[in-house]
């Protein structure tokens, strides 16, 4: 390899794998459960397979910077697909494939992809938005392409790996610019660069090293950043291997851990909920090979990471995580233990802030800043809350935490999610906390409600532990009990599942709708304070 190949290599994500490839090649980086049996993808196939992507995306014309949509369910081809046209300096948006029409008109028009490389079933709206959108360039996998569009096995087979010339990668291009769905309004294009995605792969490899002998289970969306950082990018980056899931089913993601003998789980809380309720297979499954598993992106709380390192014998963790910044918190690296509810310390080599309602710096409690290498270069076509978020190099993430004297952070909720009751700010993830130690709550989510004296106050929507019987009033007195009167819920309403979005995160829209559709019918009572 020319020293100039290698160093455009280097400096592109979409090589991430290469020292793997050549020192692991023959050794498994995917098991695929997309096909029945597994198909398993070496490190040496995974990486010619990209190369093929890459000479395929060349072979089209597409130029570096050239916007490629990429809509596929958790299968092999998607992080090849996903890397490979990286490779060709393309820039490939990693569609929710659970997103409706509307959104996906919005991100083809905002976003100009020329491109797109989709697998049809992913998505009923995706073929004719495309074709509607009149992209040149067209690639389907399915066994009969749609027509007007080119079959992803064919168009493969036609390249040439050898004619691949990686662009040079200069300054601060984008790698890739996911669309992460927001709380109200539509998604926004955050352009993360090549050299800053490297740099916490890096990092993260510095500080706690990923092996040959690695394997992380991945059950989670692809698209989403719990999948990719935690499980995907670590593993090709070192040579380990990850066992890919087409879907998230607890029973069958129980056995995967157990039978491939995986190292590594991250998920949403939702999913470690429905794995503890497998007692069967928990009895009897072993983990060997077990060191940790992580869970973020929704309400945590410090019984279920009981419940959790009870059921598999190993640490469970809190993360927090977010697309424009990476993971900014983590475990000490010391070996001291992390107290419940808190996402950890300061990740090493990144630099944060506290920044309160008065802009004072580093009191212990306000608003998250980031600044790090991996922080996003901006918003697509949007400059001025590039301006607004991004200042001088810092991220405003809009997450408002807690600093305790240990240095451990606690989150407490989006700084647009707090709101005052009587003159005293309440966050709800504070209150959801609270509810969630009580023996007989399972989840919760709270939200701010009308009140003719306070302005707002917090009411919740529980979902009751199997087999217990709390009441409104028990859980409104063991708030008072344990927490401040102002931030007691005034309605509590049992329901029978926290309504989610697309990555199994709370969605708070739909939080929103329905604890007002409950409190019209049954409000609060006039005398309530």
């Amino acid at each position: 390899m020319s020293s100039s190949l290698e160093a455009r290599r280097r400096a592109n994500l979409g090589y991430l794998n290469l020292d793997a490839a050549t020192a692991h090649a023959a050794r498994p980086a995917i098991v695929d459960y997309a096909t029945t049996p597994p198909r398993i993808v070496s490190h040496g196939e995974m990486f010619a397979a990209m190369e093929r992507v890459g000479a395929a995306a060349q072979g089209a014309g597409l130029k570096p910077g050239d916007i490629v949509l990429l809509a596929m369910t958790n299968r092999t081809e998607f992080i090849v697909a996903f890397f490979g046209l990286m490779r060709a300096g393309a820039v490939p948006i990693p569609l929710n494939i659970k997103l409706g029409a509307d959104t996906i008109r919005f991100i083809l028009e905002d976003s100009r992809a020329v491109a797109a490389v989709v697998e049809p079933e992913a998505n009923p709206h995706v073929v004719a938005l495309v074709d509607a959108a009149g992209l040149k360039t067209r690639v389907a996998l399915a066994p009969a392409p749609p027509a007007g569009w080119q079959s992803y096995a064919r168009w493969l087979d036609a390249a040439d790996p050898a004619a691949l010339d990686p662009p040079t990668i200069e300054g601060a291009q984008i790698a890739f610019i996911p669309y992460p769905s927001g709380s109200t309004g539509r998604p926004k294009g955050v352009m993360l660069a090549h050299r800053g995605l490297l740099w916490s792969i890096r990092t993260a490899q510095k500080y706690r090293p990923s092996g040959p002998d690695d394997r992380a289970l991945v059950a989670g969306p692809l698209y989403h950043k719990n999948a990719m950082r935690e499980g995907v990018k670590p593993r090709l980056h070192a040579g380990g291997s990850v066992v890919l899931m087409p879907r998230f089913d607890p029973r069958a993601a129980l056995v995967a851990l157990a039978e491939h003998a995986c190292v590594h789980f991250a998920g949403v809380p939702a999913m470690f909920k429905l794995m503890l309720q497998q007692r069967d297979l928990l009895a009897r499954l072993k983990f060997p090979k077990l060191k940790g598993l992580a869970m973020g992106s929704a309400v945590v709380g410090a019984e279920l990471l009981h419940a959790v390192e009870a059921a598999f014998g190993v640490a469970a963790r809190d993360t927090y995580g977010l697309t424009e910044g990476g993971g900014p918190l983590g475990s000490p690296l010391d070996g001291r233990r992390m107290p419940p509810e808190s996402c950890g310390v300061q990740a090493p080599e990144v630099e944060l802030r506290l920044v309160d309602r008065d802009g004072r710096t580093n009191t212990g409690q306000g608003e998250l800043w980031v600044k790090s290498p991996v922080v996003a270069v901006g918003y697509l076509n949007l400059p001025d809350l590039t301006a607004e978020r991004l200042p001088d190099g810092w991220l405003r993430t809009g997450d408002v935490f807690r600093r305790d004297a240990e240095g451990f952070y606690y989150f407490l909720g989006r700084t647009d999610d707090a709101f005052r009751s009587g003159g005293e700010n309440i966050y709800p993830k504070e209150v959801e906390n609270l509810l969630l130690g009580h023996p007989g709550v399972a989840d919760a989510a709270v939200m701010p409600a009308p009140h003719p004296i306070k302005g707002q106050v917090p009411i919740a929507l529980v979902v009751r532990r199997t087999g217990t019987g709390a009441s409104e009033d028990d859980l409104k007195q063991y708030c008072l009990a344990n927490g401040p009167a102002y931030a007691h819920p005034r309605r509590v309403f049992f329901i029978d599942a926290i309504p989610l979005g697309g990555t199994e995160k709370v969605d708070p829209k739909a939080v929103r709708e329905l604890g007002l559709k409950l409190l019209a019918a049954s409000p609060i009572a006039a005398t309530s304070a």
